[in-house]
Parts: structure tokens; C-alpha cells; sequence
């Protein structure tokens, strides 16, 4: 694309995720619209007659007593996608699968079959599960450490990306008056043998209609940061200042060039939760009142997820914050230790940890849609973000950005007015990148008559997956 506008994505979060404890008592939500498909189709094409890029689906593999509400009891995220896939056409579908925990051949045919289901709308958010009790449910004793993690996470992409290139563009002729299904030239086996993971491939599913599925990524650690700079095609992340947005779009740029990738093609798309009123003063009074309106027991109990579920029920709440050792080393450990350094520098008692914590994300976007609309465009603009993710949970709420903000946006121009493609990769303005196979036939082929190589080769990327060929492959490489 031509201009650069701004991408959207809406969070589906049901009955209300970490903090939103009272969300699910609202009138318009269901008190099962986590395990409702109806209401997942329903937000999704809402958000899909915004023109939105995609929906995200957040996912983990272990819960306690005090997980959030949305997270007790909730749908399998590709299952979900794919019912949501036929009664949309346009916008993206996102899912979370963790690498610590599934094996990537399955990975890559489950989201492979997404993106032909959907026409290419297929993404992936890859996770490493900061929740340390996963291993209990995959039948290891403990948790993989960080190092572990992301190295695991990183050669499972790998793999992945290599099974989606298995078959070629042209590989499958069906060509019923010649008797030919396939052109066994154009498959090709991975035969990977690596410090984590053997596969052999190759995957039994052809190209997808965008080349491969989208990868989307989170982490703030450095191992987190790192992965993210070497395989994602877009970033989750969040930012409480502008200034900590740049920042952070700055460093991932950089990190995404020193690794020799086109920093242009890696968007940073935070989430954000806007309050908007009809005036400034209306917007912040529902702040206020939504912020007072946590549980402050319910806040305590969430404060152990970082530590592994650790539990800080058993200290007295006025002494200083207490030591806990190494707790979180295996979870979240970069949000562990942001909380200890919090307490330390601060003198903070475990109530005032708490109260913080209560407090700690308020909404840099609160205010008239007009506020609103200003504020995004001024990050935006800034270098902020590419693109944001909105948490939608109360319908009504969803609508007014969509119906009051989101129209000022586009008479700026900082939003779009129409799908510029079918594909998740189109409209993010993503490149699809060529299949490793056909780009290395192109290399060994002759140079034109000028020399040059030919011009798909020389962008490392095609524009789209590739025709198969007017005359057919050749006779002696088809099977029939």
C-alpha cells in the first residue's frame, strides 16, 4: 500500500480478562460468551464492516481458582477461528498456540488449514506459556527455562515456516484432461534435524492462499524481544506513554535490520483499552469508576500469576513487600521482576503493590471520541504504533470507537475506508514471501538477456503465490 494507515484488531476477551473482574455483569454480555461461538461471530463481524485487519483470539494451558474470568472456561483458539472463518471474508484471524507445548508439524498443518479455510486470513500468535504449571498438564515435572523456551521457540518457527514451503505453487496441476494430479518436482521433504525438534515433512497440505500465515509475537524480555526482532511479522506489546512506545517501535526496528530483515515489514500493533463519553469529563469520571470497581482480593490472588501462581495471601498486606526468591523465574519472569523493582525503589508494602497494580495500566486513550481519535492519530503519527488492538468486551462500548472514532480517523486518512485485499497479509501490507524451493529454480535458471536476475528473485518476495504455468510442468515429473 501506498499510504501508511492504520491497522486494527479487536481482542475477543468474553466475560473479561486480568482486572476486569466485574465485566461479565453487564447486561449485554452473556454470561457464557466465552464458550459461545455466536458471540464471537457476532463481534467479528462487527469488527469486520469497521474494516478491521483481524481478530485475536488469546489462548493458555493452565489455570487456578483465580484465573480471570475469560480464562476459566474458554474455546480452543483455531477450533473458534475456524467456525468464525466461514461466516466472515475479509478479516484476519489470529490465534495463540505455544511452541513449549505442541510439536510444529501439527502446528503448521493446523494453521495451514486455517489459512485455506479462511482464503488466506490465517495468523499465529506465538507464545512460549509463562505459566509454569503447563508442564503438569504435558507431563513434566517443571517447566522449561528461558533460554529453553526461546530456543525451542525459535528453531519451532523455523520448522513451521520450512513445512509451509513443502509444496511449490504449481505442484498440483489437477489437470483432469491430461490425467495429472501432481507434479512430484514441486514437493519438497524438510529433513530437519535440530537441538529441539526432528521432522522429516514434507507437510501434507499445498501452499495457502497468502504463502504462509502471519506471524504475530509478544514478549518483553530480552530472549522475548530477540525472537520477536527474528521472526514476527507483527508485535503485540503495551505502552503507558508515548514516549515508551517509541521507544520500544525504535529498538524492534533496529533489532529486525541488524538481523537482515526489511524493518518496514514488522508492524507494532500494542493493545490498547479506550474509554470514550460524550465529553472528557464523562470519560474520566467511568475510568474512575471502573478502576474502583476491582476486587482488591481478586487483584491480590492475580499478582501471583507473574510468580508462578505464587501465593500472597499469606503475608501481611502493611509490611514491606515480601521477599519471594526466585518465584517467576519459570513464569513471566520479566513482569516479576518489573513488580520487585517496583517495591524496592519505591519502599512499597504489598497493599501498595496491590493498589498499584489496581491502577498501574490506565488508559492513555480516554476521553470524547474526538480525545480519542486525537490521541491515536498523535501516536500513530508520532511513531507510536503501526496499529492497535482493541480488548472488546461490552458491545456497545466496541461500538462506540467503531461508530464515533473510528469515522474521524478516516476523514484524516489515518484509517481505511475499504479492504485493500482478501488476505491478512495484503491488508496488513505484508510481502508474501516466495517458497525457499522456487526462489533457488529461479536463481539456477539463465539471466535474462541483460543479465539480469529475474525480478521476483531480486525482491526475495513474491507479490503473490505463483501461477502455475500455461503449458504445464514437464510430463516426466507428473504423477497421475
Amino acid at each position: 500500500m501506498s499510504t501508511r494507515t492504520l491497522k486494527l484488531g479487536a481482542v475477543l476477551i468474553g466475560v473479561g480478562g486480568p482486572g476486569q473482574h466485574n465485566t461479565w455483569l453487564s447486561p449485554e454480555i452473556p454470561g457464557n460468551a466465552s464458550v459461545d461461538v455466536r458471540w464471537y461471530i457476532a463481534r467479528a463481524q462487527e469488527a469486520e464492516a469497521a474494516k478491521f485487519d483481524h481478530i485475536f483470539i488469546v489462548d493458555s494451558q493452565f489455570i487456578t481458582a483465580d484465573s480471570p474470568n475469560h480464562y476459566l472456561s474458554r474455546l480452543e483458539p483455531l477450533t473458534l477461528l475456524s467456525a468464525v472463518a466461514v461466516h466472515t471474508s475479509h478479516i484476519g484471524l489470529v490465534g495463540t498456540i505455544t511452541t513449549s507445548y505442541n510439536e510444529p508439524f501439527n502446528v503448521a498443518r493446523r494453521l495451514a488449514s486455517l489459512d485455506h479455510i479462511s482464503g488466506g486470513r490465517a495468523g499465529w500468535n506465538v507464545v512460549t506459556s509463562g505459566d509454569a504449571g503447563t508442564a503438569g498438564n504435558y507431563s513434566r515435572d517443571e517447566h522449561y527455562d528461558y533460554t529453553t523456551r526461546y530456543g525451542r521457540a525459535l528453531e519451532h518457527v523455523r520448522i513451521a515456516q520450512g513445512l509451509w514451503d513443502s509444496y511449490e505453487a504449481d505442484a498440483f496441476p489437477r489437470d483432469k484432461e491430461r490425467g495429472v494430479f501432481f507434479d512430484r518436482s514441486r514437493q519438497h521433504p524438510l529433513n530437519h534435524i535440530g537441538e529441539y525438534f526432528s521432522v522429516v515433512g514434507p507437510l501434507n497440505l499445498e501452499r495457502t492462499p497468502q504463502g504462509q500465515p502471519v506471524i504475530f509475537q509478544a514478549g518483553d524480555s530480552e530472549e522475548g524481544r530477540d525472537l520477536g526482532a527474528s521472526i514476527a511479522d507483527a508485535i503485540f506489546t503495551h505502552a503507558q506513554t508515548l514516549e515508551q512506545a517509541q521507544a520500544f517501535r525504535t529498538e524492534l526496528r533496529a533489532r529486525a535490520a541488524a538481523k537482515g530483515r526489511d524493518p518496514e515489514q514488522v508492524l507494532i500493533i500494542p493493545g490498547i483499552f479506550p474509554i470514550i463519553a460524550d465529553t472528557d469529563e464523562e470519560a474520566r469520571a467511568r475510568e474512575e469508576a471502573t478502576l474502583g470497581a476491582k476486587s482488591f482480593a481478586r487483584a491480590l490472588a492475580e499478582l501471583g500469576r507473574p510468580f508462578g501462581w505464587h501465593d500472597f495471601s499469606q503475608y501481611d498486606l502493611d509490611a514491606p513487600f515480601p521477599e519471594v526468591g526466585d518465584a517467576g523465574a519459570l513464569s513471566f519472569r520479566t513482569q516479576a521482576e518489573g513488580i520487585k523493582k517496583l517495591a524496592r525503589e519505591n519502599n512499597l508494602t504489598l497493599r501498595q503493590v496491590v493498589e498499584h497494580q489496581l491502577r498501574a495500566f490506565r488508559s492513555p486513550f480516554v476521553g470524547s471520541p474526538l480525545t480519542v481519535a486525537n490521541e491515536i492519530q498523535r501516536w500513530f503519527e508520532a511513531g507510536g504504533f503501526d496499529g492497535i488492538n482493541i480488548m472488546v468486551t461490552v458491545p456497545s462500548e466496541f461500538a462506540r470507537f467503531t461508530e464515533q472514532v473510528l469515522p474521524i480517523l478516516r476523514e484524516r486518512g489515518v484509517a481505511r475506508t475499504e479492504y485493500e485485499s482478501t488476505t491478512l497479509r495484503g491488508n496488513l501490507g505484508l510481502r508474501v514471501p516466495e517458497n525457499r524451493h522456487t526462489a533457488a529454480r529461479h536463481q539456477s535458471q539463465p539471466t535474462g538477456i541483460d543479465g539480469a536476475a529475474p525480478p521476483e528473485v531480486e525482491a526475495g518476495f513474491a507479490d503473490a503465490p505463483a501461477a502455475a504455468p500455461a503449458s504445464g510442468p514437464a510430463e516426466s515429473t507428473l504423477v497421475s
